[in-house]
């Protein structure tokens, strides 16, 4: 792995993060076409360039690291996936980390998910507006969505928002808690697996994954925004097409 393959992939992290096709499972099907080897370092790599996206939040949304009450829900919904992702975290790196069928299936599933949802789903007019005024019960049952995105190809960001809005949340308030709700979850996880690899940081290393983390920041920075504008004016209809278009192109391309 190269600096040409950690700008690709950065890129790639950068744009889909946030938006709800998965970014874990782009990087792992986009690895695959640049006929990356599953190695440890390239998981490694995988997880840490989110952790690169997510700090847009942070500079998008500083002050509202500073809200007593939007703190102690984002801690609420952290909880439940802090807790089931150190029980799987060994099961998800060894076996569905680099699995393209896993990710295909997940990308398709959730796709079909996606557009039905729309389809069924009306926005109460009570629909709760702000971020702060999100329930306790709220928030944890929306850190229970956010854990189902362990396997890759489901997308934490298409499980927050589904379920936010299962939940009596109104779009861009889900959206903006699933953005907030990243930072503690990616750090976590990122924190952890650092951890657990640190063998693998060395100076060859260090400067790939500095440049995959750096462009996926930088890229985030304008996907934010773009899902911000998209969202108030669209479903999510079109997302769930194109995960279901690219699991069947996929599909052909590595198993037929």
């Amino acid at each position: 792995m190269d600096i040409f393959h950690a700008l690709i992939l950065g890129l790639v992290e950068g744009i889909t993060e946030f938006l709800p096709i998965s970014s874990t499972g782009h990087l792992i099907l986009a690895s695959s076409l640049l006929r990356l080897p599953q190695s440890e370092f390239l998981k490694t790599f995988e997880i840490a360039i989110q952790l690169g996206a997510i700090l847009s939040v942070v500079v998008l949304y500083f002050k509202r690291f500073f809200e007593l009450e939007v703190i102690k829900k984002l801690l609420v919904a952290f909880l439940p996936t802090a807790a089931l992702g150190l029980l799987f975290y060994q099961l998800v790196k060894t076996y569905l980390i680099g699995n393209e069928l896993v990710v295909l299936l997940a990308l398709f599933l959730g796709g079909v998910a996606l557009i039905v949802f729309e389809l069924f789903h009306k926005e109460s007019e009570t629909a709760t507006e702000e971020v702060k005024n999100i329930t306790y019960t709220q928030a944890a049952l929306i850190g229970l969505f956010q854990s189902i995105a362990i396997i890759p190809g489901v997308s934490r960001s298409a499980s927050t928002i589904i379920g936010g809005l299962l939940l009596g949340l109104k779009r861009v308030t889900i959206l903006e808690f699933s953005f907030l709700l990243a930072v503690p979850t990616m750090m976590a996880a990122t924190a952890l697996d650092i951890y657990k690899n640190t063998a693998l940081l060395t100076p060859d290393t260090i400067p790939v994954l500095a440049v995959g983390f750096v462009t996926s920041f930088l890229i985030a920075l304008l996907s934010i925004k773009f899902l911000l504008s998209y969202v108030r004016g669209h479903s999510f209809i079109l997302f769930g097409v194109y995960r279901i278009l690219v699991a069947l192109v996929f599909f052909v391309l590595f198993f037929v």
